[in-house]
């Protein structure tokens, strides 16, 4: 059942990622390239989540990874949010 809840969230943010961007490439409106980086890397995160949770087991940690693709992509959103205006 994890399994499924796991990919379904990489999923999801997948989806969001592909249509802020797909907004973004008809609008040109920079909030939407943004928020559309950030939900790429919150689906690599998410896909590492089942990576971990579920093929790997529980030998192997790849929560570190995780968090700092995570950050990084919050960074690349705040980044967006803060200084670039139009």
């Amino acid at each position: 059942m994890a399994a499924i809840i796991y990919a379904l969230c990489a999923l999801m943010a997948f989806v969001c990622a592909w249509l802020l961007l797909a907004a973004y490439f008809r609008s040109r409106y920079r909030l939407l390239l943004w928020g559309g980086l950030c939900f790429c890397g919150m689906t690599v995160s998410n896909a590492l989540l089942m990576v971990d949770k579920v093929m790997l087991g529980p030998e192997t940690d790849l929560s570190m990874v995780r968090h700092v693709i995570t950050g990084i992509s919050l960074l690349i959103f705040l980044y967006g949010l803060i200084w670039d205006t139009e």
